[in-house]
């Protein structure tokens, strides 16, 4: 095969896949940030937006073209500033961590460690805010609070939330595996309809829940009820089957997908 026709065979068809393969990516992880960051609602007013304005123009109905062309640069400054917190968010996603790449995981050995000393927490009715970070950085949080980059186990936690240290008002943050720190400050949740029982530790989780994708457990001092925040969304009063069932769902543990399979073979 000549060169020339190489060249036109590349052209013709690997340049236009290539371009679409790297569209379609590019467009599915940016509607993955928005959709974990609630953005996915400005989308939403845009397209209805988009929506109007094409049937304005394809009716010719002249009057509503011409209001929205006239409208169209205020409604574009009035999207970012009502949309404002969505937007600081995906910003703060693409500086603070890598969205193309995964990071290191926990292991399902890690994670049973960190469900029994919750569980040992929750029968002394000692509170706890455990993070698990996933692709977004935490690093402003880290920063918060007392670095140890020590390994992950049970007597650790418990040592940290079970007794009056200087470190177990604040949150223990796992970050590839290891706890990067503790006596970590969260944000507090801007949510205006939560529930007015929930207390520093669930708003606080809550509120990291809608900055970043971490995944964070959270065991009440008052009830010693289980809790996990993710997406926006405090999922109260969980049993720890359920704990370990979603956290191997939203870290994503090929160990745990095995053992759930293997679990169902044998029941049936």
């Amino acid at each position: 095969m000549s060169a020339a026709a190489i060249g036109q065979f590349f052209s013709l068809y690997v340049r236009p896949a290539l371009d679409i393969v790297l569209l379609a990516y590019l467009v599915y992880k940016a509607y993955e940030v928005m959709v974990k960051t609630q953005a996915i609602q400005l989308v939403k007013g845009a397209l209805i937006l988009a929506v109007f304005y094409a049937a304005a123009f394809f009716l010719q109905l002249t009057t509503v073209t011409w209001i929205l062309n006239i409208l169209a640069p205020g409604l574009v400054i009035a999207l970012a500033i009502v949309f404002q917190p969505e937007l600081r968010k995906i910003f703060m996603r693409l500086g603070q961590g890598s969205i193309f790449r995964g990071a290191a995981r926990p292991r399902v050995t890690q994670i049973e460690a960190v469900l029994n000393a919750a569980e040992r927490l929750s029968s002394i009715r000692r509170g706890a805010l455990i993070v698990f970070a996933r692709n977004v950085g935490l690093k402003n949080i880290v920063d918060t609070g007392t670095r140890l980059d020590s390994l992950l186990s049970s007597s650790l936690i418990v040592t940290i939330f079970g007794h009056d240290t200087p470190l177990h008002d604040g949150a223990l943050v796992v970050q590839e595996g290891r706890v990067a720190a503790a006596g970590c400050f969260l944000p507090l949740s801007e949510q205006q309809d939560i529930r007015k029982s929930f207390g520093t530790r669930h708003r606080a989780a809550l509120g990291l829940s809608e900055e970043a994708d971490a995944v964070i457990l959270v065991v009440s001092e008052e009830t010693g009820a289980l809790s996990l925040a993710y997406e926006s969304k405090l999922y109260y009063g969980l049993a720890p089957e359920q704990i370990r069932r979603r956290l191997g769902e939203l870290l994503e543990f090929p160990e745990a997908a095995e053992e759930e399979a293997e679990e169902a073979a044998d029941a049936e």
